[in-house]
């Protein structure tokens, strides 16, 4: 026969079970409610997010965008820059080897002029005179220096813009070279979207780096380079300028000195040719005289030969008269007409 066995547990009223039920109802029915409105909010905050999300890509791609088009541009002008410097560097060489050729072309009229006063340091005698050929040798001597050392001047400045615009050259290829990467690295970011298969999370990818610049500082570093850049230009433009107006004025003075000198010599060549002509006539006349003087020597020596045999005839007679005798030996007209003496520097000759 069977006997009831009942539960040995708390037993609840059926308002009690009742009222259970309505608070299980109620908390799902709130759950449900507060779960609905996270996905609300969830829902709202994904939109936003989202939206969000593709303005800021948008705006980033865009502010990117610029960024290259602003580096592009910087490149272009350092392009630009890049070939004028490269131009103005080649042009400075040119006149830099122009102006060391015109150096060099001045050793030889040096040469010239220094051998022109050696060799009219050989002249002898009275002939050893400081005449205009001389002042103007010397002073041609003196401007070929004077221009030499202008020239060697405007080589060196030439030489030291060289080194000047070769620095700018680096500074700006440096620059160029950075802008390039720049560009590249820019664009390849442009690039990347989504589904690109080289995007990762990257460990503290906002981080700065200390050797960074700000904006203004880089459109300042920039600038600055390319100022500098086109201030050495100049520079070397002017010194360009500079150097060819030396090479005119060094080659007009040298010229004017050389038809100075040129002129100097012909009229002291003129001179010389005319005293030499003068001293040669003069030589021709004084041999003529000298020939004619040694005939009249000649003419005197017959004559005084002659005239001995008349002295002696003169003698003979006056001696042979000395021995008249007694009163005969008186001083009477002797022969007139020959003298008694010889001429002589103390006697001279007397007619009885």
């Amino acid at each position: 026969m069977a006997t009831l066995s009942l539960k040995p547990s708390q037993r609840f009223q059926l308002p009690e079970w009742n009222t259970n039920t309505y608070l299980l109802c109620s908390n799902a029915e709130q759950q449900r409610e507060a779960c609905h409105q996270i996905r609300q909010e969830a829902r709202v905050l994904r939109s936003e997010t989202n939206n969000q999300t593709i303005w800021d890509e948008h705006d980033n791609s865009t502010r990117l965008l610029e960024r290259i088009e602003t580096v592009n541009r910087w490149k272009e002008m350092l392009d630009k820059c890049l070939m004028d410097l490269d131009a103005e560097i080649d042009t400075l060489i040119q006149m830099k080897e122009s102006a060391d050729q015109h150096l060099q072309a001045k050793n030889l009229p040096l040469d010239v002029a220094i051998e022109c006063l050696t060799l009219r340091e050989s002249r002898r005698d009275i002939d050893l005179v400081k005449d205009p050929v001389e002042d103007e040798l010397l002073k041609e001597v003196e401007i070929i220096e004077a221009s030499r050392k202008a020239l060697q001047q405007k080589v060196n400045e030439a030489f030291e813009q060289l080194c000047l615009l070769q620095d700018v050259r680096q500074q700006l290829s440096s620059d160029h070279r950075g802008k390039m990467e720049t560009l590249e690295i820019d664009r390849g970011c442009l690039s990347l979207n989504l589904t690109s298969p080289n995007i990762s999370l990257k460990v503290n990818p906002t981080r700065i780096s200390n050797s960074s610049l700000t904006l203004q500082q880089w459109d300042d570093t920039s600038r600055f380079n390319k100022k500098h850049a086109e201030a050495e230009m100049k520079a070397a433009s002017e010194l360009r300028e500079a150097i060819s107006l030396t090479i005119v004025q060094t080659n007009n003075e040298l010229e004017a000195q050389r038809v100075a000198t040129e002129f100097a010599f012909r009229k002291r060549l003129k001179e010389m040719e005319r005293f030499y002509s003068d001293l040669k006539w003069q030589e021709n006349n004084t041999l003529e005289e000298i020939e004619e003087m040694k005939k009249d020597i000649r003419h005197l020596e017959d004559d005084l030969h002659r005239k001995m045999m008349n002295l002696k005839l003169v003698h003979s007679r006056l001696e042979s008269r000395t021995f008249r005798p007694n009163l005969e030996l008186c001083r009477d007209e002797r022969c007139s007409g020959y003298p008694v003496q010889a001429p002589g520097p103390t006697a001279g000759c007397h007619y009885l």
